[in-house]
Parts: structure tokens; C-alpha cells; sequence
């Protein structure tokens, strides 16, 4: 390799190196701050780690509100809304990719124009259905509005649109039906994809704010985003560390989940290349 070659991946590398140190710079905050004593947080001076170590604002965090509580809530409004995003968008864009009837391309750009509406302008008519249903303070409010996705089906129509058409003649060859070949043979091929939607769903549920603070106000139905700001009081301003503990364990599931699901994709293409 040429010397500018060399001064040219070096240099790819450092800029790569900056802009993850860039990203990891407010993890790595958190966690330190969560870690350092309250009297010495706007004083530790710099390192990774403050001296000594101090695990009082995650007993607090987790004694002074029911965070697990919390947490479970999350977890049973995050992960439905991820499942049910994935199935309607499969199933929509397959009929978008694969079936061709009336008003398909219409109802396809009414799809892609929901893509253009702010998350702000719907919200007070689905909550005033949601208050008719009488869904309040229950977790299908919170789930329902959520249930599909225009992305989701934008990016996986695509993705079906490429797919090869001769696999699904094979199938129907073979007399499966419409159902079967998209569960057998359209399914198993689109893992990655489906992972990477599963992540992007999971994580924009798991941080969704402004609709649960309106719909679940009775303290056993909040979520971990809304509990959050408990300790963020206008009377006794922020109690930073708490704050912190509370947001450090808040990141764990989202992390757990990308981890598990990005070694799925990993996993899928090291595959897809030993095959091949």
C-alpha cells in the first residue's frame, strides 16, 4: 500500500475513533456522574471513573420510586409495539409488493404521506378516541396508536420489491399459498432487515414520552421515561446522580435488546457468506 494510501485509511480510522468517542461522550457522563458522590459531582475533576465509587444514587433511584415498577410497564408497552409494527408492516408490504389490486399505488402514497404528518398533530384526536374506548391508563392506550408504522412498510415494500420472484414461483410450485410463502420463504430471508426494523421500533417506543405522560396519569401505569423526570422537580431543582442512576438503568434494556438483535444480523450474514 502507497504511502497515501496508508495517510488515507489513518486518517478514515482517527475520524471514525472521534466520532464514536463523540457519541459515547454522554454515556460515559451518566454513568460516571451516577457513580460520583453528590458533593463532589460538579467537582471531580476528570477521568472515567470518580474516587471513590458510590452506588448511594441507585439505591435511592430504585427505593425512592418504584423504578422496576416502571420498567416492567416499559417493557410491556415496548415490546407489543415492536411485534405489532413488524407484523402490520410486514403484512401490508407484502400486499403493497406482491399483490396488485385496486387503488394500490393511491393508498401506497397515502402511506408515504403519513410519513410527512408530525407525531403532534394526531395526538389529540387519538386521544380523544382513546378516552371514547375507555382505554385510559391502560396499556392498549398505550399501544394502539402505535400499532403501524409508515416507515416500516415504506422500507420493507422495497425490500420485497427486489426479492427474487423466481423463489416464490418455486413455492407455489409446490403448492404453498400466498400465507405460507411469505411465513417459509419471504420471512427467513428478511432477518436481518427485521432485526434492524425490531431495533429501530423497540427504541423509538421504549423513548416515547409525550403520548404515555398524557394518556397514563394513575402512578402503577407509568412509564420509565415519565418516572424519570421524578427527580427533576421544579420545588428541589435536579437531583443529578439519582437522575443519572435512574437513566443508566433505563438504557440497559435497549442496549440488551440491540446487542441480542445485532448478533441475529452479524450472525445472518456471516452465514449468508459461508454458504455462498
Amino acid at each position: 500500500m502507497s504511502s497515501r494510501g496508508i495517510a488515507r485509511r489513518l486518517t478514515l480510522q482517527l475520524g471514525m475513533l472521534a466520532l464514536l468517542a463523540l457519541m459515547l461522550f454522554p454515556l460515559l457522563w451518566m454513568l460516571r456522574t451516577s457513580l460520583t458522590p453528590s458533593e463532589r459531582i460538579f467537582g471531580a475533576g476528570l477521568g472515567l471513573l470518580p474516587v471513590p465509587p458510590t452506588l448511594e444514587h441507585y439505591s435511592y433511584a430504585l427505593t425512592r420510586v418504584p423504578l422496576l415498577r416502571y420498567l416492567l410497564n416499559s417493557l410491556l408497552v415496548a415490546t407489543p409495539v415492536t411485534l405489532v409494527q413488524l407484523l402490520t408492516s410486514l403484512l401490508a408490504a407484502y400486499a403493497f409488493a406482491r399483490f396488485d389490486f385496486v387503488g394500490r399505488t393511491v393508498l401506497f402514497w397515502l402511506v408515504l404521506g403519513a410519513l410527512l404528518v408530525p407525531d403532534t398533530v394526531t395526538i389529540i384526536p387519538n386521544y380523544l378516541l382513546i378516552a371514547d374506548l375507555g382505554w385510559l391508563n391502560s396499556y392498549q392506550g398505550l399501544i394502539a396508536p402505535q400499532a403501524a408504522s409508515a416507515l416500516g412498510i415504506f422500507l420493507l415494500r422495497q425490500q420485497l420489491r427486489a426479492f427474487p420472484t423466481a423463489l416464490l414461483e418455486a413455492a407455489r410450485l409446490d403448492g404453498a399459498n400466498s400465507w405460507q410463502s411469505l411465513w417459509l420463504v419471504v420471512v427467513p430471508s428478511l432477518g436481518p432487515v427485521l432485526a434492524a426494523l425490531g431495533i429501530t421500533f423497540f427504541l423509538q417506543a421504549w423513548n416515547e414520552y409525550l403520548w404515555p405522560r398524557l394518556i397514563a396519569t394513575d402512578e402503577a401505569m407509568l412509564l420509565i421515561q415519565v418516572a424519570i423526570q421524578r427527580f427533576n422537580s421544579a420545588e428541589a431543582g435536579a437531583q443529578w446522580g439519582p437522575l443519572m442512576a435512574a437513566a443508566t438503568i433505563a438504557s440497559l434494556p435497549p442496549l440488551l435488546v440491540y446487542l441480542v438483535l445485532q448478533r441475529r444480523i452479524l450472525a445472518t450474514f456471516v452465514n449468508s457468506g459461508v454458504k455462498g
